[in-house]
């Protein structure tokens, strides 16, 4: 799971079905005990020896991503924190990294909770040491395996960040992040990304941003690229890719959008794609 270490501009496919695959994490490649299963890795090394390139774009920072790429073995360029990062797994470098401004952030916050009441807030601190803080309250529901630092809320903005995190007591994910939408969609961006993670990002940034500078690096085209997800987040990742495929547990509004439906990630659904494609 490594073909991405060739940071080089690569020459087009040939006869590949697609130059580039690119993978969501959490709930996709990853099973939901946070593994990749061997027929899954089988598949990727498949491709690879295809000439295909694999690609990670997932919602977690380079901190919280890097414990998992160490564990399967990824060397490669990998999309972190919603595409506000390209980071280079093999030598553990941030290429690029984005951070959201936190008056425009304080800004949000203080309207989304006069729409919705107190929220429990969380940030992603930017650089490669950064921590996640928690506020009160706030219960990390993805990435179990990675620490999170409580302080108090008026700790969260004292450090650069990547992005905010809200849950909210009673409204639903959905809920949470049309209401953000609603009355703070100008001042931040809003995404779904998982089960109880609605997140706060600097406005315009999104996967497909990420992705865009990421494949540009590696010199392949949006109309290359296969792209599998399963979250709202990975909707603006199924536009700019040529393929989206959606895992058969990812969110109505992905499937709504996605080209084809795949099994779910507790069933090698990555691999049931590549192996059709690239044997």
């Amino acid at each position: 799971m490594s073909s991405t270490s060739q940071h080089e501009n690569v020459s087009p496919g040939g006869d590949l079905p697609y130059q580039l695959v690119a993978t969501d994490l959490d709930g996709t490649l990853l099973t939901t005990a946070e593994t990749v299963s061997e027929r899954t890795r089988a598949a990727l090394a498949a491709a690879e020896a295809a000439g295909a390139l694999h690609i990670v774009v997932t919602g977690r920072g380079a901190t919280w991503a890097r414990p998992v790429f160490d564990e399967i073995g990824y060397t490669g360029l990998a999309v972190c924190g919603q595409g506000s990062q390209v980071y280079d797994a093999g030598a553990h470098k941030l290429l690029t990294s984005l951070t959201l401004d936190r008056r425009l952030a304080a800004t949000a916050l203080a309207k989304i909770e006069a729409e919705t009441g107190p929220l429990a807030v969380a940030a992603s601190e930017d650089g490669l040491g950064g921590r996640v803080l928690a506020g009160p309250g706030y219960e990390l529901q993805i990435g179990s395996k990675l620490p999170v630092t409580p302080v108090a809320v008026e700790q969260l903005l004292d450090t650069p960040v990547s992005k905010l995190y809200i849950q909210h007591p009673e409204l639903s994910d959905d809920q949470l992040a049309a209401a953000a939408q609603q009355v703070a969609g100008d001042l931040v961006g809003v995404v779904m990304a998982g089960p109880g993670v609605v997140e706060l990002l600097p406005l315009g940034l999104s996967k497909a941003t990420g992705l865009a500078v990421a494949a540009h690096r590696l010199g392949v085209k949006a109309a290359r690229t296969i792209a599998f997800g399963d979250m709202p987040n990975d909707i603006p990742m199924f536009g700019w890719a040529a393929h989206g495929v959606a895992m058969a547990n990812a969110h109505p509004t992905l499937l709504a959008v996605a080209d084809e439906v795949t099994l779910s990630n507790d069933e090698d659904g990555v691999a049931v794609v590549l192996e059709r494609l690239f044997g």
